[in-house]
C-alpha cells in the first residue's frame, strides 16, 4: 500500500463534521487502503481451490471481480447497481450469493459505495452485515461506520465506533487516525476529558506513528 501523506493538521471540528466531502476527502487514502484490504481477503479466504470445488462460490467471485474494478475507478454507482452489460452489481450479488464468501464480500463492497455516495444509513447498513476477524479489513470498515455515524449527526455512536475500531485494530498506521477522528468528535460534543484520553493514546501507544508528532497540539487544545 501506498505511504500515507501526513493529513492530521488541526482542523474546524465544526466544519469537519458538517461536510461529507471534508470528511471523506480528508481520509480519502485511508479508504484506499480499505480496498486493498479486501483485495487480499478475497485472495485469502476464497482461495483457488474454492473456486474449483465450489461452482457457487466461483460464480460468485467472478461476479465480484467486475465490481471491484468499477470500484477501483471509483464508479460507485456502476459497482453498486451493475451495468448494461452483464455485471448485476454488489447489491444483487450480496442478495444472490449471501452463502458465500464472496457474498459476504459484496455486502462490505455495498456499504463503501454507499458511503462514497453520501448514502450513510445505507452505508452502515452494508458495512455491519460484512463478517470478518481480519485484523486490517474489519478495523477499517468499523472506522468507515464511524465516519458515517458522524454524517448522521450521531456523534456519540461516531466516537464510540472509531474509539473501538482503533481498539480492535491496534495499528500504527490505523489506530492514530481512528482515536484523532474519534478525540475531534468528543471535542465538540463538549468532552474534553474522553478527547484528550483519545489523543494520549496516540502519544503513548503510537509514539513511532507519524500522527504522533503534532498529537501535542490536540492534547493541549483539548485540555483548555
Amino acid at each position: 500500500m501506498a505511504e500515507q501523506k501526513n493529513t492530521q493538521d488541526p482542523l474546524n471540528v465544526d466544519e469537519a463534521l458538517v461536510t461529507s466531502e471534508t470528511f471523506f476527502l480528508k481520509y480519502k487514502n485511508l479508504m484506499l487502503g480499505v480496498v486493498v484490504g479486501l483485495v487480499v481477503v478475497v485472495c485469502a479466504v476464497l482461495g483457488y481451490k474454492n473456486f474449483i470445488s465450489e461452482p457457487k462460490a466461483q460464480k460468485a467471485s467472478e461476479a465480484l471481480f467486475k465490481g471491484q474494478q468499477y470500484f477501483s475507478n471509483d464508479n460507485f454507482e456502476a459497482a453498486l447497481n451493475g451495468d448494461s452489460l452483464g455485471y448485476a452489481g454488489f447489491l444483487k450479488i450480496a442478495d444472490e450469493f449471501s452463502s458465500t464468501d464472496a457474498g459476504n464480500l459484496a455486502n462490505a463492497y455495498a456499504g463503501l459505495c454507499y458511503a462514497q455516495l453520501g448514502k450513510y444509513e445505507e452505508a452502515v447498513k452494508f458495512l455491519d452485515k460484512f463478517s470478518a476477524d481480519d485484523y486490517f479489513v474489519a478495523p477499517a470498515l468499523m472506522g468507515t461506520m464511524g465516519n458515517c455515524y458522524a454524517q448522521m449527526g450521531q456523534l456519540d455512536k461516531a466516537a464510540a465506533t472509531l474509539l473501538k475500531a482503533a481498539d480492535k485494530a491496534d495499528s500504527p498506521s490505523l489506530s492514530p487516525n481512528y482515536l484523532i477522528q474519534a478525540g475531534q468528535i468528543l471535542e465538540k460534543l463538549g468532552k474534553n476529558a474522553e478527547a484528550v484520553n483519545a489523543y494520549r493514546q496516540v502519544k503513548s501507544k503510537y509514539a513511532n506513528s507519524y500522527q504522533s508528532m503534532d498529537i501535542d497540539k490536540y492534547i493541549e487544545r483539548a485540555s483548555k
